[in-house]
């Protein structure tokens, strides 16, 4: 085998422990943590975990480690303090995501503030269940693409498109989903109209 391929293997066993050991210290449930790490999607993964341990550098995260901030409001709805909960969660140009996100599942809730029980919200413990990696892996794709969509308009001054983000969100997870699921063969176009088929 390749030496490089193999310091790449080493490296991503090495980071996947660390992260592992890290997300279970001190963690009473490390049930979330353990599904996140069986999806077959590790970058997006690590996202994810420091999204739910609360280690992103949001602007509520980044003042409280003493770096100087001028504005520390959400860049997408200039209302609230920018934290983890807010910007992926409560933000009203967020929120009407996840509640569409609610009708493919067929259900009507309340969503938790909590990473971690926004995570398992619409899980039922089967590791096994398509329909449980689905949502599972929806979710790290739409935080995902909310941050990259709220970092281009932090530091790109992008104008933020809720639809552009839903857009992005769908492709990226039918894209996983492509690779993740042997039998998956649907054209996105196909896929994407018949999303409560997919989720529900």
């Amino acid at each position: 085998m390749d030496r490089r391929i193999l310091q790449v293997i080493n490296y991503v066993f090495f980071i996947y422990a660390y992260i592992l050991s890290e997300a279970t210290r001190g963690v009473v449930d490390n049930r979330p943590f353990v599904e996140l790490w069986k999806l077959r999607i590790p970058p997006k993964a690590a996202f994810a975990w420091r999204l739910i341990r609360n280690r992103l550098p949001t602007k509520a995260n980044l003042r409280k480690r003493q770096v100087e901030i001028s504005d520390v409001t959400c860049p997408l709805c200039n209302n609230m303090e920018e934290d983890a909960a807010h910007l992926f969660f409560q933000c009203s140009r967020i929120l009407p995501l996840w509640w569409e996100s609610l009708l493919w599942v067929g259900k009507k809730a309340v969503f938790p503030q909590n990473p971690i029980e926004h995570f398992m919200q619409h899980t039922n413990g089967n590791v096994y269940s398509i329909k449980d990696t689905r949502w599972k892996c929806w979710w790290i794709a739409l935080t995902w693409t909310i941050w990259q969509h709220r970092n281009k308009t932090v530091f790109d001054t992008h104008i933020f498109n809720t639809r552009k983000v839903m857009d992005d969100a769908l492709l990226l997870l039918w894209s996983w989903l492509k690779v993740m699921e042997k039998d998956f063969t649907m054209h996105y176009n196909q896929w994407s109209s018949q999303l409560g088929d997919v989720f529900g």
